[in-house]
């Protein structure tokens, strides 16, 4: 019994040591000292003598807590890419074993005079739970005027020579602006928005139950800049891009911020003339297509709006996107062949305008719980087209004939989102969102044998979702479930008779993420997701939308949405202030959309015409591999280069031409498509005053079901000059130095081919920047919905 009372206190006065030399904790939150936003995914490291003794990333509304610390002199020291490194001095006694730093300031690195917000000096790419997220600096706004000619340099972003997005080699991707789906063709759309108007990119490949499942490559979210400083804030943009013609751009970003109000503005217009041009030869008859594309494009684009802070809980805000574009389009083709009375000449005119408009109410209630909140959104958007088209071929017996296209879109979003922590480790996410899609597109023509038309394809979403998470020390996990019902309906209409489309499913959407940090400096993330690509407008519509004598574009209004299950392990290390990103992805894909290319069988084969569309086809497979980096090197010189690369099992129709017989054999065709891109980007710092980039892009071949795409590459030389206090900056950028930048493909469907296409790559871009203001004032948080992400209400959201 002795012995055992012994043990006992021996016990007691182990624990008790233990206790007394290990209860200590550190608890706290980051936030940006200008902006006041919370820093989510900082690394916090405790220090006992110079050595690291325990650590953690902070969550995403920048809060940390660190536990069962030793009671003694310490240091606390937080690094994130983008700021100076914190340090503080904690002391932990038996009688203040905790410590609570409430609101701890992380400075820029960015230089900051006159109470002036500078934009960074370089780009830094950030791996969070769900995203990664490009920060937009200087060295990406010198790309070019527009967002278009930014993309081209985002990790796993492609843009081709029709300005349309891919992630990852796959066009199916969802791209929206501020978090917000618009009725305008992506291309269009990027090509009016000021590439000094972007803050961040965000690429979401695997998204959560909680965001619309549409894309099966994912979500590209482009985020506008957004700013409350107090007193009036702007800047001011010019730059000319000297091509084969001199194109224009100007912006205007401002924000006047008084009291409980703050009111916010961007304009911006495009101006100019843009030359493609481009080449096919045809083996079995010897023919060459020669076509050159002239298009000038007058393009505006605004937005103003304003948030009204009611109280420290209550918020309202809404604002309008106004789009308006006139384009002239001039298109030559010749087909030439040995005997010179075969050639077919044919000019093409377009006269096109196009006008989109946005409006957007949104208000978010916060309750006293930190975390603790409740938005509600609302977006409505119109878009209208004239097109009139004027085609004058001569030869081959064509006659000149007009096209008239007057397409018309009216869509709205509502949705409602709940977010609960329900305790310090939990949190508990349910929403619902209604959206509804109202398109109809009107054509008319005088070709000869070719009915008038009328179109109109409508569809309703109704969704609901939840998500539930914890947080451990080391450990996080997320599930989720998004439930929606979808409904569509087509009706084609023509002369000669009339043909309905109805689909209606309910499907599930579930969703895991589990995130593990070996290191407060090394992150894991698993993740799993199901996508949908459903059919958009332009794949549907049965009436044609662009067209040379011998290419025809239609889409087919029997297409069945794609399904893909998808699988990602992503790793993330942090370096001092360097950053490194890797992630391999896995999709199993059902039903999938792919463009198709086969001959017009309603005219002779002699004619070779092709009539180019979209099919669904048998189940495919995909994988792949990216990694990226932010690495500074040193005081002048710091480097981002990336590569990423997807293999996809594609299936699909190919039809062969039998020589002999003059006879079509339509066959399915398995081919294994890999796709190879790298990037690297260089910023070399020669002074305070000037800055100067190197860029360079190479594109692997890629080899598809309708055609083996050949290799690209390009390198960009740039330079920044900074002056007034760095309140204004001059800017110059030489595109594609070597002249090496075209399409060049070759193909045996439907006829053995090759072929070249050329654009104004080679350009030189000549920008000035001029921003002034005020000082810094507090931000209110409100919620994007696609984003998933807490947006600040400001100027340009």
């Amino acid at each position: 019994m002795k012995h055992l009372f012994s043990i006992l206190c021996c016990l007691w006065i182990s624990t008790a040591t233990f206790a007394q030399q290990k209860v200590g904790n550190i608890s706290g939150k980051l936030m940006d000292s200008k902006t006041k936003e919370a820093v989510g995914y900082a690394t916090v490291s405790v220090k006992k003598e110079g050595k690291i003794i325990d650590g953690i990333l902070s969550e995403d509304n920048g809060s940390f807590s660190i536990k069962n610390l030793p009671l003694d002199k310490l240091v606390l020291e937080v690094q994130f890419i983008g700021y100076k490194t914190l340090q503080r001095e904690v002391i932990l006694t038996p009688t203040n074993p905790t410590v609570t730093l409430n609101n701890l300031m992380l400075e820029e690195e960015a230089i900051t005079l006159n109470e002036v917000n500078i934009v960074a000096e370089r780009s830094t790419i950030e791996q969070k739970v769900d995203r990664k997220v490009i920060n937009v600096g200087k060295d990406l706004t010198t790309v070019g005027a527009t967002a278009s000619e930014i993309m081209s340099n985002i990790p796993s972003v492609n843009v081709d020579q029709d300005g349309n997005l891919s992630l990852r080699g796959n066009t199916n991707v969802k791209v929206l602006v501020d978090g917000r789906p618009s009725n305008m063709n992506v291309a269009e759309l990027l090509k009016q928005i000021p590439s000094t108007s972007i803050k961040k990119v965000e690429l979401i490949t695997n998204p959560s139950a909680k965001y619309n499942p549409e894309g099966m490559s994912g979500i590209i979210n482009i985020v506008l800049h957004k700013n409350t400083n107090n007193g009036f804030n702007g800047s001011f943009n010019t730059g000319i891009t000297f091509g084969k013609t001199p194109k224009f751009n100007n912006s205007f970003n401002g924000n006047y911020r008084h009291n409980k109000f703050n009111f916010y503005t961007t304009l911006g217009n495009n101006v100019g003339d843009y030359l493609n041009r481009g080449s096919i030869h045809l083996f079995d008859d010897g023919s060459d297509q020669l076509t050159r594309v002239n298009s000038g494009r007058n393009s505006q684009f605004g937005k103003i709006g304003f948030d009204y802070f009611i109280d420290d809980y209550n918020t309202l805000s809404a604002y309008t996107n106004q789009n308006a574009t006139k384009n002239k389009t001039t298109i030559n083709s010749s087909i030439l062949f040995d005997n010179p009375i075969n050639d077919i000449l044919e000019d093409d005119f377009y006269n096109s305008k196009i006008y989109n408009a946005v409006y957007n109410v949104a208000y978010k209630h916060k309750f006293k719980k930190e975390g603790h909140t409740l938005d509600f959104e609302g977006s409505y958007n119109t878009s209208t087209t004239k097109q009139n088209a004027n085609f004058y071929p001569v030869g081959g017996g064509l006659t000149p004939y007009e096209d008239s296209t007057k397409p018309k879109d009216n869509s709205a979003l509502f949705n409602l989102d709940y977010t609960n922590p329900l305790n310090e480790k939990t949190t508990l996410e349910v929403g619902g969102e209604y959206r509804f899609s109202r398109t109809e597109s009107d054509y008319n023509t005088s070709r000869v044998g070719v009915d008038n038309a009328f179109f109109t394809y409508d569809f309703d979403i109704v969704s609901l979702y939840t998500t539930f998470g914890q947080k451990f020390d080391k450990f996080s996990y997320q599930l989720g479930a998004r439930l929606e019902h979808y409904q569509v309906e087509a009706d084609f209409i023509q002369t000669s008779g009339r043909a309905k489309f109805e689909n209606k499913y309910f499907t599930v959407y579930p969703s895991a993420y589990l995130t593990y940090s070996l290191t407060e400096k090394d992150m894991l993330q698993l993740s799993i997701a199901r996508r949908v690509d459903r059919p958009s407008v332009g794949q549907t519509k049965p009436i044609r939308d662009f067209a040379t004598p011998r290419f025809t574009n239609i889409g087919n209004p029997e297409l069945l949405p794609q399904f893909t299950n998808s699988v990602e392990l992503n790793y993330t290390k942090t370096i001092n202030k360097s950053s490194i990103t890797a992630g391999v992805f896995f999709r199993d894909i059902n039903d999938q959309i792919s463009q198709t290319i086969g001959p017009d069988e309603s005219t002779p084969i002699e004619e070779r015409k092709i009539i180019m569309s979209f099919g669904n086809f048998d189940k495919n497979t995909s994988y792949g591999f990216e990694a990226s980096a932010n690495l500074k090197m040193n005081n002048w010189w710091d480097m981002q280069p990336s590569i990423d690369f997807s293999s996809i099992n594609q299936k699909g129709m190919n039809a062969i031409l039998d020589e002999a017989t003059q006879t079509f054999d339509y066959r399915i065709i398995n081919v294994k498509t890999d796709a190879l891109n790298a990037r690297i980007n260089n910023n070399f710092k020669v002074n305070k005053a000037i800055t100067l980039s190197l860029f360079g892009f190479y594109r692997g071949p890629v080899n598809e079901i309708t055609m083996n795409a050949k290799s690209m590459f390009f390198v960009d030389l740039g330079g920044r000059y900074s002056f007034w206090n760095n309140k204004a900056s001059l800017t110059l950028r030489f595109s594609d130095i070597t002249k090496d930048m075209r399409f060049r493909y070759d193909a045996t469907s439907p006829y053995t081919s090759n072929g070249a296409w050329k654009w104004e790559s080679q350009k030189l871009y000549v920008g000035f920047n001029y921003m002034f203001g005020g000082s810094s004032g507090k931000t209110f948080q409100r919620k994007s919905r696609d984003k998933g992400d807490s947006q600040q209400g400001g100027f340009m959201n």
